[in-house]
């Protein structure tokens, strides 16, 4: 590409070398600066991330099935782990130039020839450290979503590189531990970040640096399973809880606008694209509603105990809240079955994800919370902590008030019992919507239990007992990862090959476990390290 935009340039030259018009000036297309703020680089990528993370394409036909949030009424491919690969592609390369534009944030605060001018926007050194944050947590979805991926080479291009390696992920999590440790220990929280721009923290240090807190524990987290110092890479906030975040006023959220386009992507798709394609699974809504699985036999942890975040997550059909059979081939869904559950296609009664302001969460405090009750042995403490933040979380979204009693009572009903299961779980509840980082939790820890595995009944008609069936192997389980995008394999060959080599069997493929995920079908939920 940069060969061929040469040959163009010395192209122009020739044909307007009698011209007295300058060639560089017809070149510059005005609506594209060459030259934008980290302000205004920053908002973009912002959005940007948060439009690609949270849709109903990655999102909604990929990650919330996978974690059995959503899945689809129409065309259910993809809930049978069959993805379109210019869908895989393209968000591949989308994550990608998001975190390249972090990159470029960090770089353009730090040249000395360019320092000076970002420095009009904020401070230069909080600037860096939101542009870290910010690129770990999109890589933590990179490497949850597709395993080892270019990461210590990745944003090389002007030093040679163009081929990066895929970074194994034995070193990945901890180089991005090591990164978020740098990004905290450079925010002076005297100094604003960003004067504007900045659309999750308004440019507030102090916040950066509590994210920042709660981000390293969540990743410390992820290598429970299978390093022993795990615990040692969140000591300063479980020493110190108060260094993370300490109320749902911390969280960091994106909050979207009512003004076109600047609606919640969720929205867009279905009322814009107008696509009535998704809605609430049977076994989420059953989990909620306090219903065991008889079709599979499998427990309920609460049974009877209705969720107050039901009425928040999804809406009534005919009075009675009833989720979509899971992974039914899309020749197989009649007019009566999706008649049987929830359509959300309707401006004014739909649940609060497709509001046009929508707020996307990048982490909240309550799943904080349910971090900590982990890493201090599952106390009840942290955890009850989390379930009430949780539940005032969405009854704020929604613009509900849930009477206290009712939230003191199931508070109750579910903390009998506090310890693995129970923990994530309940964290499994709050993470509706957050399809990645749900997913993740499950291949780390196995719960919770009442996921619908392939080979399993999804449905009862009449007597006749479907099972949920998959369009690629899966080893019997839910996806270990998704398949690295077939671009990669002529874009960047060495390093794709060298991963596709380290996969079970030597083949790219969706059941190669990430290597914190340690589970086994005589051990499939490992205690932690």
């Amino acid at each position: 590409m940069r060969k061929y935009n040469k040959f163009l340039v010395v192209l122009l030259l020739g044909v307007v070398v009698a011209s007295c018009q300058n060639v560089d000036d017809m070149n510059v297309d005005p609506n594209n600066p060459t030259d934008v703020s980290t302000a205004t680089l920053l908002t973009g990528s912002e959005k940007k991330m948060l439009d690609y993370v949270y849709d109903n394409w990655f999102s909604g036909r990929q990650a919330l099935p996978y974690a059995q949030y959503w899945c689809q009424r129409n065309y259910t491919e993809e809930d049978r782990y069959q993805i379109r690969e210019s869908v895989n592609n393209n968000y591949f390369n989308y994550f990608y130039t998001v975190a390249g534009n972090y990159e470029l944030i960090e770089k353009l605060n730090t040249d000395e020839s360019t320092k000076s001018v970002a420095a009009l926007y904020g401070d230069n050194t909080n600037q860096i450290a939101v542009a870290k944050i910010l690129k770990v947590w999109l890589m933590q979805v990179i490497a949850d979503t597709w395993g080892s991926v270019p990461y210590s080479e990745a944003f090389k291009l002007n030093g040679g590189i163009e081929y990066p390696k895929y970074d194994d992920l034995t070193a990945l999590y901890p180089a991005l531990i090591n990164e978020l440790k740098t990004a905290i220990s450079m925010i002076d929280v005297t100094k604003q970040a960003f004067y504007s721009g900045d659309r999750i923290y308004n440019g507030d240090p102090v916040l950066w640096k509590k994210f920042a807190y709660s981000l390293k524990a969540r990743l410390a987290l992820r290598l429970s399973k299978v390093d022993p110092n795990w615990k040692s890479y969140m000591a300063d906030v479980i020493a110190d809880p108060s260094l993370g975040f300490t109320s749902n006023d911390d969280e960091a959220m994106f909050k979207y606008t009512t003004i076109a386009p600047d609606e919640c992507s969720f929205y867009r798709g279905f009322f814009v694209e107008s696509r009535n394609d998704f809605t609430i699974t049977k076994p989420f809504c059953d989990l909620l509603k306090g219903q065991r699985d008889t079709l599979n036999n499998k427990q309920h942890p609460w049974e009877g105990v209705v969720d107050p975040r039901l009425a928040i997550y999804t809406t009534p059909r005919n009075g009675n809240y009833i989720g979509m059979p899971y992974g039914f081939p899309s020749t197989d869904i009649n007019t009566a079955i999706k008649n049987a559950s929830p359509s959300w296609y309707s401006t004014s009664n739909h649940p609060i994800m497709l509001n046009k302001d929508f707020s996307v969460p990048l982490m909240t405090y309550a799943e904080y919370c349910f971090i900590l009750s982990e890493a201090n042995g599952f106390s009840s403490a942290e955890y009850e902590k989390g379930i009430r933040a949780s539940i005032a979380h969405w009854a704020k979204l929604a613009g509900k008030t849930i009477p206290q009693a009712t939230i003191d009572n199931y508070v109750a009903a579910v903390s009998g019992t506090v310890n693995a299961e129970t923990v994530a779980t309940q964290k499994y509840i709050h993470l509706y919507m957050q399809g990645t980082e749900a997913w993740s939790e499950y291949r780390r820890t196995g719960y919770p239990k009442t996921l619908l595995k392939p080979g399993e009944y999804t449905y009862n008609k009449a007597g006749s007992l479907f099972k949920f069936t998959t369009l690629s192997d899966t080893k019997g389980d839910l996806p270990a990862r998704v398949k690295y995008p077939t671009n990669e394999s002529t874009l960047n060959p060495d390093g794709f090959n060298a991963a596709v080599a380290k996969l079970t069997d030597g083949v790219n493929n969706y059941y190669s476990k990430m290597f914190w995920d340690v589970r086994t079908a005589g051990d499939p939920y490992p205690a932690n390290k």
